[in-house]
């Protein structure tokens, strides 16, 4: 088993991500151009957006707002990867790997910007909301319904299974080991994983059969709470190493660019590891974020677009940034991947051991949410391939014994082939946004002409007439360019 793990592992390293990253650097770069830099010169739209009005659905209840969706995306976004991921790239890519996930982000924005304005305008109404995503702009947009059930079952199996269980892992070993650092003599208890397991079964359980709705409002609140206990904790370690600061960018940005580095291959590896890893973290280009932005009411489907783009710097450019800096202030170790532990230690010996459960807290935060997200990616496809009530439930069921044998068991297998279907989901997905990018530029055309008029965007389909299978921007003439700005 360990060589099959080690084998597929290799093939990822050696050939497969590196043919995924220069295929979303072509295509983030040809958005970049054909927009013209959306994702930095609508930055002050981003906030505009995020804070829109919440309107109300056809059944009468609050519809998801834009500011809920973005939680829903950042849920499943802002996981375990901003802890192990960011420390993992820094131990094998060195401290230059941070510099290279930042200039990711700024470029892959752009990406970000297409799939989630295309999932806007070809989203489908849903039980008194909305329901969308690249499975339904391929099938809607490209007319290519196969492709959207090719990355419907894609994006089911690596988020709704593998990631879910990946996840629950993360709860049930963190718990563990702060059980055991408390004293708990964890060997004398082998039923603490299955307990642990089956108390976020519970909670998991308790959110997801309430719906989109109830997965949005928990998102809503968690969200933002655990993003500033961890700003605080970074904010701690940095102040108290705040001498250490002008050295650390200094050491960022010479290994990022260095004629050290480059001699010595170091160059690559920074990039790689740094341009991977923010990839895993962001989740730009690869498909699963526009299926949570879909399911905003916004006037405009370049709003939601922008607030998405906005959530890839939030992982991105804040929370990644909090546990790059954590950990290079503590001089760390270079060349092993630690992952997570890296960032404990540096917390443990800045702030002392009541950090470490305070990082545990935290992580049990970042990794449920990351759960809920992760559960509506695959129900939004799930929906897809069949409107089935009867399917939905089953879903819900085998995702949450998904969760239970993640608390339980060990995943590293199904980790490694997780890199390979997310890869092979990215590169579907760009294969369908690249040839509809004239449309969101039309989109995105339609947005800037109304802005300057100082109105408040609203989209209905006439106003880009040929539009093929778009079915929830009818023309509501009380409501065009009603609101000033």
């Amino acid at each position: 088993m360990q060589g099959l793990t080690d084998a597929i592992g290799a093939f990822n390293n050696d050939l497969f991500w590196p043919l995924v990253i220069v295929v979303l650097v072509a295509a983030s770069l040809y958005f970049t151009v054909r927009l013209g830099l959306v994702q930095l010169r609508l930055l002050p739209d981003m906030f505009r957006a995020l804070g829109g009005s919440t309107q109300t659905d056809g059944d009468g209840r609050r519809s998801i707002s834009s500011f809920q969706a973005f939680a829903v995306s950042a849920a499943a976004r802002v996981g375990t990867g901003n802890v192990a991921g960011v420390a993992t790239a820094i131990s094998l890519g060195g401290p230059g790997a941070v510099v290279w996930m930042w200039m990711m982000a700024l470029l892959v924005g752009a990406a970000s910007f297409v799939e989630s304005t295309l999932a806007q305008l070809w989203k489908v109404p849903y039980q008194g909301g909305f329901r969308g995503g690249p499975a339904y702009y391929m099938q809607y947009g490209l007319g290519r319904r196969w492709l959207g059930v090719v990355f419907a079952i894609t994006i089911t199996v690596t988020f709704g299974f593998v990631f879910n269980a990946v996840q629950a892992n993360t709860i049930s070993t963190t718990l563990a080991g702060s059980a055991a650092e408390l004293g708990a003599d964890t060997g004398a208890m082998p039923w603490l994983p299955a307990a642990i397991g089956l108390g976020l079964v519970a909670l998991t359980a308790a959110v997801i059969f309430g719906g989109i709705r109830r997965i949005a409002h928990v998102a809503q609140l968690l969200v933002p709470f655990m993003a500033l206990a961890y700003l605080l904790l970074g904010v701690a370690v940095v102040l108290m190493n705040i001498e250490k600061v002008p050295g650390v960018l200094a050491l960022m940005f010479t290994h990022a660019f260095g004629l050290r580095e480059i001699a010595a291959a170091g160059l690559g590896t920074a990039i790689i590891q740094g341009v991977r890893r923010g990839m895993f973290s962001n989740e730009a280009g690869l498909g699963s974020a526009p299926n949570a932005g879909a399911t905003a009411s916004v006037s405009h489907p370049v709003k939601q677009g922008l607030v998405q783009t906005l959530g890839v710097y939030f992982d991105t450019l804040v929370v990644c940034s909090v546990t790059a800096f954590i950990i290079l202030v503590s001089d760390p170790a270079y060349g092993e991947d630690l992952g997570a532990t890296m960032t404990q230690d540096a917390l443990g010996a800045n702030l002392g051991a009541w950090a470490v459960h305070a990082l545990t807290v935290i992580i049990f935060l970042l990794a449920f949410t990351s759960v809920l997200g992760n559960y509506y990616y695959g129900e939004s496809n799930v929906g897809f391939l069949n409107p089935s009530e009867k399917l939905l439930t089953a879903y819900k069921w085998v995702f949450l014994v998904a969760t239970f044998l993640g608390s339980i068991g060990s995943i590293q297998l199904v980790w490694t082939l997780s890199d390979t279907t997310m890869g092979f989901m990215a590169l579907v997905n760009l294969a369908a946004i690249v040839p509809l990018a004239g449309v969101a530029l039309k989109l995105l055309k339609d947005y800037t002409d109304q802005r300057r008029q100082g109105l408040d965007p609203v989209f209905t389909a006439d106003r880009l007439p040929g539009l093929p299978n778009v079915q929830c921007w009818d023309p509501e003439p009380e409501k065009a360019g009603k609101a000033p700005v």
